[in-house]
């Protein structure tokens, strides 16, 4: 699908565990403005909750944010500088400013109230995003100089700190995945998140997003944070 979205993502994983009822709406690369609006074709991911709905599990804002998007490239722009093979790099993308954060944060709010108005009966649980690069330095599978890896981590940080407000002004609950998984970056000798790949290297799974490991490490803490 254009969404690029995975039978083993943390949904289905729990979904299974826990013999639940999935719809799955996850679509790589979306903003909060998709979740109450199109895009392109695919409708809105909020129009598939309903009064039934139990339970919403909910990792968004990094698009937003322009993280992910960032660090893809820079790092292939970083790439390219540390082993001179031209390619075709995407745009840098700017880091945001003060402003983007402010809007984020109020778009995030008002996301969570329209999840409370459509599924007034569910949990809400938002899960912030696993750790991409290690506390400090970087190493071959995240080819960033310096500058650019702690910007990246500055913009985690923010996002980790706006989904937490977030979800505390809503009554909501969140699985700190950015803290949890510390030491499972890119970098580690156990990563749970795919770094960016050295020409000629086999591609596995979706450049700087959760591997199996990372997903199943997400699964295993909402349910646990469900028997709570």
């Amino acid at each position: 699908t254009p969404c690029a979205r995975s039978n083993n993502n943390y949904a289905h994983q729990l979904a299974s565990r826990l013999n639940l009822n999935l719809t799955d709406v996850s679509c790589s690369g979306a903003t909060t403005a998709h979740l109450t609006g199109p895009r392109g074709a695919i409708p809105p991911q909020l129009d598939a909750l309903t009064s039934d709905t139990r339970l919403v599990t909910l990792t968004i804002g990094g698009n937003d944010l322009g993280y992910i998007g960032g660090l893809a490239a820079a790092s292939c722009a970083g790439l390219m500088t540390k082993t001179g093979i031209e390619a075709e790099c995407p745009p840098m993308i700017a880091p945001p400013a003060e402003k983007t954060y402010a809007d984020l944060a109020v778009r995030m709010d008002f996301i969570a109230k329209e999840i409370r108005r459509r599924a007034p009966q569910a949990h809400l649980v938002f899960v912030d995003y696993l750790a991409v690069l290690p506390e400090s330095g970087t190493c071959a599978a995240t080819p960033l100089d310096e500058i650019q890896a702690d910007g990246a981590r500055y913009t985690a940080r923010r996002l980790a700190e706006i989904t937490r407000t977030v979800a505390a002004q809503n009554k909501a609950r969140v699985i700190t995945a950015s803290e949890f998984s510390k030491g499972h970056d890119a970098c580690s000798d156990d990563p749970w998140m795919n770094g960016y790949p050295r020409p000629g290297s086999p591609v596995n799974g979706t450049l700087y997003h959760p591997n199996g490991k990372g997903m199943t490490a997400i699964a295993n803490a909402l349910a646990a944070l469900l028997k709570d």
